[in-house]
C-alpha cells in the first residue's frame, strides 16, 4: 500500500474545491462592494485668483 495514491491528491482536490464553494457561498453578500466600488468624481479644482489689490498695487 502506498502513501501518495491518485486518491490522496483526488480527495485533496476535490476538498479544496468543496472547501472553497462553501467560503464563496458563506461570503457572496459582501462581494459586490468589494468588486466594483461605485465610481465618484472628485469636485473640480479652480486655481485661486488674486485680489483686485494686487492689480491696483502693480500699476
Amino acid at each position: 500500500m502506498s502513501l501518495f495514491t491518485p486518491d490522496l491528491f483526488r480527495n485533496f482536490v476535490v476538498g479544496f474545491a468543496v472547501g472553497a464553494v462553501i467560503v464563496g457561498a458563506a461570503t457572496i453578500d459582501q462581494w459586490s462592494d468589494q468588486i466594483a466600488p461605485p465610481a465618484q468624481a472628485a469636485a473640480p479644482l479652480e486655481a485661486p485668483q488674486p485680489s483686485d489689490d494686487f492689480w491696483s498695487i502693480a500699476e
